[in-house]
């Protein structure tokens, strides 16, 4: 099993913390985090909805994976993308207003592009699965790989 950054502990259920689309997702949550977290000027609704959306998208990610069936994990991975969307438009719209400079939006841009073509080729890579039948829809990992990491 691969470690991760956040935690020893390792199941396959946690397989998504390995996975570079949910990796760059939590990046991009702290970047926009980073961005918005004292900018003068920036209410706390529109503060709370850009760090939710982007926070979401690692959010569904995960709660995807976590589906046993292919069609659950698609559908996640799709509100993922969406709310990818939500937080672009959202960055456009602190740019458009001054909230954020030319040079803070296109640090988001470059991160979220890079996010938005990964997660365009998992969901891809998941509808192939879905029509070729050849998801597993059980976790058929022996006991012996899970550990409490202690």
């Amino acid at each position: 099993m691969e470690k991760n950054l956040y935690t020893k502990r390792w199941n396959k259920n946690r397989g998504y913390m390995n996975l570079e689309v949910w990796k760059r997702a939590i990046q991009l949550y702290k970047l926009i985090w980073n961005l918005t977290k004292n900018t003068a000027g920036l209410d706390f609704k529109t503060k709370a909805q850009i760090n939710d959306s982007a926070l979401s998208v690692a959010s569904n990610i995960a709660e995807g994976y976590s589906r046993r069936s292919v069609r659950e994990y698609l559908q996640y991975s799709y509100i993922a993308l969406s709310s990818l969307s939500e937080t672009f438009t959202r960055s456009i719209g602190l740019l458009e207003t001054s909230m954020i400079s030319a040079k803070q939006f296109d640090s988001i841009d470059q991160l979220h592009y890079e996010i938005e073509n990964k997660l365009i080729r998992l969901i891809a890579s998941l509808e192939k699965k879905r029509d070729e039948e050849t998801w597993t829809d059980r976790i058929k990992e022996e006991s012996q790989n899970y550990h409490s990491g202690d």
